[in-house]
């Protein structure tokens, strides 16, 4: 079963709050009869705020919050009283936040810093009270202006996965066992296609204090770039990371035609993936027994234009050449 904690998908709808209305108050007081204007303004009505929060790893906490409004702005009052600001309502989420007007899938903002905020619907403006109006021809205005409304509409929040290192493959390539292997991260593993149904992620320790950050998205099949599979839903995942690494099974006889379907699948749903760094891991490579005429033949099949490493999750070999190769791409100048 899919661990149902991670939500990387919610449809909201937002509400922020009316500003409160000007006051259209005179003066009065013990032996003054005709005082002059004395309204206060109103307050402004609370926004909608998304704001990043590094302590959040899933957009569960909003999962069943479909409707949130903000807090309307207090009338202003007799005496000059200015109505109170309503409070802002903040909507923490995970860095790699993106929101769009579900309407109009137009991007209205994202977070990628902690505390990084993005307004995503503006409270109104308080109304402005009659002792506002006051000039040198208008002693006494007589009316006061109302608040401005607060707005509303649906949004969609998605997550996207920051992260250094995206391992990308088929199903079955050995994308959680390497990410046990190198990380304390405990993904779930087992021998059928898909056992990985949300991304996982672990910090790889390089040397000393030094570390990078993997994640492990769930596998490709050819057409997921249309929505076969897992499609959409994960790849979107992929645009946050730095390198990209590929794994192919050392059991497949054809690695640069396996190589060359994930890498149409990327560009195919957005292009610009292919600017980033690549990186090809030909792992279970302990399944070829030492080899070295197999090994010689799957080297010569492999992509020219990428940098390989054999590797095997269960007996470590290649891996602390792999962890060398990522963090030399990941620093290069």
């Amino acid at each position: 079963m899919p661990n149902t904690d991670f939500v990387d998908y919610v449809k909201l709808h937002l509400t922020s709050g009316n500003g409160g209305n000007g006051s259209m108050h005179l003066h009065r007081e013990k032996f003054i009869d005709k005082g002059g204007p004395d309204g206060g303004n109103g307050g402004k009505g609370g926004s909608v705020i998304m704001q990043g929060d590094s302590q959040m790893w899933t957009l569960i906490s909003l999962k069943f919050r479909k409707h949130i409004s903000a807090e309307n702005g207090e009338n202003g009052g007799g005496n000059l009283c200015t109505g109170a600001d309503a409070k802002d309502v903040i909507l923490k989420v995970p860095l790699g936040t993106v929101a769009k007007n579900a309407e109009t899938g137009e991007i209205i903002g994202e977070v990628t810093q902690h505390g990084q905020r993005c307004t995503l619907l503006k409270g109104g403006r308080g109304g402005k009270g009659n002792a506002f109006f006051k000039t040198a021809t208008r002693q006494t205005p007589k009316f006061a202006q109302e608040g401005e409304p607060g707005s509303e509409g649906w949004f969609i929040l998605e997550m996207k996965v920051l992260a250094d290192v995206g391992l990308v493959g088929f199903p079955n390539a050995g994308k959680s066992t390497l990410l046990s292997a190198v990380s304390a991260a405990h993904p779930k593993i087992a021998d059928y296609a898909f056992t990985t149904l949300e991304p996982s992620i672990g910090i790889v320790r390089y040397y000393d204090d030094q570390s990078f950050v993997m994640a492990d998205i769930p596998g490709i099949i050819e057409g997921a770039h249309e929505g076969r599979g897992l499609g959409h839903r994960f790849l979107r995942h992929i645009e946050r990371n730095s390198i990209l690494l590929f794994m192919v099974s050392a059991e497949n006889l054809e690695i640069a035609k396996e190589y060359r379907i994930l890498l149409n699948e990327l560009k195919m749903y957005n292009p610009e993936l292919l600017d980033k760094d690549r990186i090809l891991a030909i792992t279970k490579s302990d399944l070829l027994g030492g080899d070295k005429d197999l090994i010689s033949s799957l080297r010569r099949k492999a992509p020219k234009k990428i940098p390989h490493v054999f590797i095997s999750s269960v007996t470590g070999e290649g891996l602390k050449e792999l962890k060398e190769l990522i963090w030399k791409t990941l620093h290069k100048q």
